[in-house]
């Protein structure tokens, strides 16, 4: 059985690349830093997709903790997007192709041994989330005039 859709609506009015995303209940602003053009009001785009990996992974990590019994005190992620030059594709139609690449560093304060440090490494890797973007990905697009 197929889990619910869960929609999200995206407004872009006149207000350059300012959108107003809604999630049910909830309202966040993006929009492009002004050096691109925009007005610099919220995060852009992949500071989300950014947001959306951490919280995920910090959240999958505490509940693990917790089944566990661990004792945790705080838990923290850093996470840096960037586009490198793809060093396998020297020989590539396009020898300008780049590959992003997201970094994951998640810090945690608590009473554990490296070995539970290692595992809830490995576990960080198993959010939805993560899973999400490494897997099988199929991006369904259409368009509607209204």
């Amino acid at each position: 059985m197929a889990s619910a859709k869960k929609i999200i609506h995206i407004h872009l009015g006149p207000d350059n690349y300012k959108t107003v995303m809604t999630a049910g209940k909830h309202e966040l602003i993006s929009d492009e830093p002004k050096n691109m053009g925009g007005s610099d009001e919220g995060p852009d785009p992949y500071d989300y997709l950014l947001m959306s990996l951490g919280s995920c992974t910090v959240i999958t990590v505490r509940m693990y903790a917790e089944r566990k019994g661990w004792e945790i005190d705080d838990i923290y992620m850093e996470l840096r997007h960037s586009k490198d030059y793809a060093e396998d594709c020297k020989d590539c139609d396009d020898p300008k192709a780049k590959i992003d690449v997201i970094e994951k560093e998640l810090i945690i304060k608590g009473n554990l041994s490296d070995e539970q440090l290692e595992r809830l490494l490995e576990i960080s890797k198993k959010c939805p989330v993560h899973k999400t973007i490494q897997g099988d990905l199929e991006l369904r697009s259409s368009v509607t005039k209204k």
